[in-house]
């Protein structure tokens, strides 16, 4: 197969370098969603694919870069892109991504890829250091971490390590109908996924009331539903906990949940994807109150510990439980290093076998960044968030859908009465996201609708808070609020 020899291979990376950091340098220029209709990328593109070799790949990638692909894309990386999560693709990350790219390993074993196994292991112990898990989740400790694709992944490897906790047959007979998993109508989508992939059907998911007041799990009625499901014969197997839900950001109690899933030998897996980097900065170390009691921790590093998509953080307490869950080994895989029980292979801590060398990109968040810059990052979006908050809470015509959650605000525009208004909010969300400048997303509370401002992009700035803010203003003068 024709390939670019490395003489060649550096001249086109350079090329595509500049454009990367042109294009990064940009950004503020341009509209953060894209004006298409669904077909328009399609029909820009040939539909016969091409029998020889380009002459000019690098220049045809560029101008596909330009013409098709900057046009047509919602800008993840912008500066006002306050919509959803961040997904920050630092770039420092980026040089990580590269290196690993380059060396091209497949680590889904030690010894197919011994040093990013080992560089994986000593970051993540760092990591469950720097934010407080706990020397029962490293591996000195018993435990350990891994670097998972998604928090969704993780939650699905939690479930299936909880399945063959709960019951040490299921490897070979399967589920038997009466295991039940415990979240709440604030969960993350990807927790009734995973029921359905491991073959529970949506009947195994029991939706667990929230605190009165609040959009938190309620561990009173945890504990009564866990009691109940028993006496009926169910098997409670898992229940997650969730360390700022995407709706709301909602925190629920890790420490009450724990305790009340102890008695019944559920495995707790807390899924903190956004905000568990929080807990970088000692002062926000109180999200994870609890976290000592619970079986599995993840927390996403490619939304606020700016790391270029796809890597999740994941700890279990018990270093053996993911392996005895997921391992089958074929003869072809047999060897020596994994044979002597020295070495950790993380095809055993994950769904897939194989897996990229993820490792490298955060060592290049976490030495370019220092733990310092990382924390000195959270706090200034924190600030930022409730400085906007303070202005929705003065100005008349808004109000705070919910409290404030560390970077995420979520509010609606209110009536002359100061009941929600559902229409007015959308229309608002819909004209900010029509100027280009901003773009936002929204949720539901309480049945109304309420816009989710979700602060975290790497280059946002005081300056596009204030942009954002007079948008929304004069969105709703424009509706009469």
């Amino acid at each position: 197969m024709p390939d670019l020899e490395p003489d060649e291979f550096r001249r086109q990376g350079h090329q595509l370098v500049d454009w990367v950091a042109r294009y990064r340098t940009s950004l503020p220029s341009l509209h953060v969603r894209p004006k298409v209709v669904p077909g328009s990328v399609k029909a820009q593109l040939p539909r016969e694919l091409p029998e020889q070799p380009s002459q000019a790949l690098g220049d045809d990638l560029i101008a596909l870069l330009n013409d098709v692909v900057v046009p047509s894309s919602l800008h993840w990386q912008h500066p006002g892109f306050f919509g959803y999560f961040p997904a920050n693709a630092s770039l420092l990350s980026l040089l990580g991504d590269i290196a690993s790219g380059g060396i091209g390993a497949q680590g889904m074993l030690w010894s197919t890829s011994p040093a990013g196994t080992e560089i994986e292991q000593v970051l993540l112990d760092g990591l469950a250091d720097a934010l407080g898990l706990g020397r029962e989740f490293t591996f000195a400790g018993g435990g350990g971490g891994s670097l998972q694709d998604s928090a969704s992944s993780a939650s699905l490897a939690a479930l299936l390590a909880a399945l063959q906790r709960s019951n040490p047959d299921w490897r070979e007979h399967g589920v038997d109908g009466t295991e039940t998993v415990y979240v709440t109508a604030e969960t993350h989508s990807s927790l009734a996924k995973a029921v359905r992939v491991a073959g529970l059907g949506a009947r195994a998911l029991r939706i667990v009331p929230f605190t009165q007041g609040t959009l938190s799990m309620s561990a009173d009625a945890l504990a009564d539903m866990l009691a109940k499901d028993t006496a009926a014969g169910k098997r409670p197997v898992m229940v997650c906990p969730t360390v700022g839900t995407t709706g709301t950001g909602a925190i629920d109690p890790v420490r009450e949940v724990a305790l009340a899933a102890r008695t019944y030998e559920a495995w707790v897996h807390v899924d903190a994807a956004w905000a568990g980097v929080a807990a970088l900065c000692p002062e926000f170390r109180w999200l994870l109150d609890g976290v000592n009691l619970v079986d599995s921790f993840c927390t996403d590093a490619h939304k606020w510990f700016y790391t270029a998509f796809d890597a999740s953080f994941m700890w279990v307490r018990d270093a053996r439980a993911l392996p005895t869950a997921l391992s089958i080994t074929p003869e072809y895989l047999r060897n020596a290093a994994t044979e002597s029980g020295e070495v950790i292979d993380y095809r055993d801590w994950q769904v897939p076998l194989g897996r990229r060398m993820r490792a490298l990109k955060i060592w290049s968040v976490v030495h370019g960044a220092g733990l310092e810059g990382l924390r000195e990052s959270i706090r200034g979006h924190v600030a930022m968030a409730n400085s906007l908050a303070g202005r929705i809470e003065s100005e008349s015509g808004f109000a705070l859908a919910t409290p404030p959650s560390l970077a995420l605000v979520c509010l609606y525009l209110v009536d002359q009465e100061g009941r929600p208004d559902d229409a007015a909010t959308k229309a608002a969300m819909e004209a900010v996201n029509a100027e280009g400048h901003s773009f936002l997303t929204h949720t539901s509370v309480n049945g109304h609708f309420a816009i989710r401002v979700a602060i975290g992009a790497t280059t946002t700035l005081p300056d596009h808070i204030d942009t954002l803010w007079d948008s929304l203003c004069k969105a709703a003068r424009q509706s009469g609020g």
